[in-house]
């Protein structure tokens, strides 16, 4: 998406997830959600099984649907399944045709170039009827950095990778600023759809209605993105959502229920679904030093200096200001579990965490998980002298500093 336009690396990668959190949905479950609110899009349903698939191929009026893998990843139609087969998007002329292809893909992982090499499950397919667009647009509703609000972002040239649209032709994207009191006015939205190109009055009010409606998900769902790509006028003259892309705010979780109802952990890394059971703000990387620090701020400087020295974190880990020995512990048991891992880097300012908090579960991490790979330590603040003594006292392989400098420098060699 336009907003989260990124340099390549795993540093970068853990700043943007360590600021920005949020729910993604499947396809099928962002198409009911348009339509609760009153967007059009091309009728879909989906389906869990090869049997469910023929059967709603069947009844579904028409012979002419699109099959769609529900993976949560970007560039569906270009991946591979891991059992061979080409491609998570196919047209479907027939009822067996649909569920030859369900077969090939539910069950299956599908590796795109957003899901790295080991792809992810495929639970359920979707049906959709085919709309013949005459021309695609995109628009996206966004919470903006620079304004400091909420921002509505368009083009008329959708239908594919908008970064490109914004690198070889800026002016192609119109940026409308939502003021948060008094929404968007309908006449912005339709003079927004004018420009845009939509060709008849009639196709004009109904994307100014579509930019309305997907505002008012916006606020009404704590979303954090919402991503029409590609909105269509269809050659019959009407405006449908022909795909979606939907983020939420995991800290609205607890008034946003029934959004967070629709969570599919299976698409989410399981490291990260188990820390977040423990509250812990984990990321899981490309890199071999296993990272324990407390505070994102705290986390990424960690991860800049490993980065300034060579080195690469395996993760981004904030164990917050509550954390207990157990909670230490537990954090300890996730990074090691893969198994790129050389050496650790505990990095804890004692502030509202106490630093001998922080020294008690390291030495029961230590023993109880028997760590044969080398733990770099650097304790500042509330009760460091008391950790320190803890960590001396322990007769533990566990090598301290107090330069953070030093500290990073030390981890990347062992970690070589």
């Amino acid at each position: 998406m336009l907003a989260s336009i990124k340099k390549a690396g795993s540093l970068t990668r853990a700043v943007s997830a360590g600021q920005r959190r949020f729910l993604s949905i499947h396809e099928y479950q962002s198409v009911n959600l348009l339509n609760s609110y009153g967007i059009a899009t091309p009728k879909s349903i989906a389906a869990k099984t090869p049997q469910e698939a023929f059967d709603i191929a069947k009844n579904f009026g028409q012979d002419r649907l699109v099959i769609k893998a529900q993976v949560l990843a970007g560039g569906r139609g270009k991946g591979k399944f891991d059992s061979g087969f080409q491609g998570g998007v196919h047209m479907v002329d027939s009822p067996e045709q649909a569920r030859e292809y369900a077969s090939k893909m539910i069950g299956s992982k599908l590796i795109t170039k957003q899901t790295g090499a080991g792809g992810r499950e495929c639970n359920a397919v979707m049906l959709a009827e085919r709309r013949d667009p005459a021309h695609e647009y995109y628009v996206a509703v966004l919470n903006d950095r620079a304004s400091q609000g909420v921002v509505l972002v368009a083009s008329n040239q959708g239908g594919m990778n908008i970064e490109e649209v914004a690198a070889k032709d800026p002016d192609a994207i119109i940026t409308t600023p939502i003021d948060l009191k008094e929404g968007l006015p309908m006449s912005t939205a339709l003079a927004l759809a004018k420009k845009l190109g939509f060709s008849t009055e009639a196709a004009q009010q109904e994307a100014a209605d579509t930019f309305l409606n997907l505002y008012k998900i916006f606020k009404d769902k704590d979303a954090t993105q919402i991503e029409i790509n590609p909105l269509a006028e269809t050659t019959d003259g009407h405006v449908l959502c022909m795909d979606a892309k939907f983020g939420f705010d995991d800290n609205a979780e607890f008034r946003q229920k029934d959004i967070f109802a629709l969570r599919d952990i299976s698409q989410e890394e399981p490291s990260e679904v188990e820390a977040h059971k423990y509250g812990l703000n984990f990321i899981k990387l490309d890199g071999n030093i296993g990272c324990l620090v407390n505070g994102a701020g705290l986390a990424m400087a960690t991860m800049d200096v490993l980065a300034t020295h060579g080195g690469h974190p395996a993760n981004f880990l904030d164990v917050g200001g509550g954390a207990t020995a157990d909670t230490v512990k537990k954090a300890f048991e996730i990074i090691l579990r893969d198994p790129k891992v050389k050496s650790i880097f505990i990095n804890i300012f004692g502030g509202i965490m106490r630093c001998d908090f922080i020294a008690e579960g390291v030495i029961k991490a230590t023993k109880e998980l028997q760590l044969d790979i080398p733990l770099v330590v650097r304790l500042k603040g509330t009760k460091e002298l008391e950790a320190k003594q803890m960590i001396k006292d322990s007769g533990l392989k566990i090598i301290p500093f107090d330069s953070l400098d030093d500290a990073a420098e030390k981890a990347v060699q062992l970690a070589v």
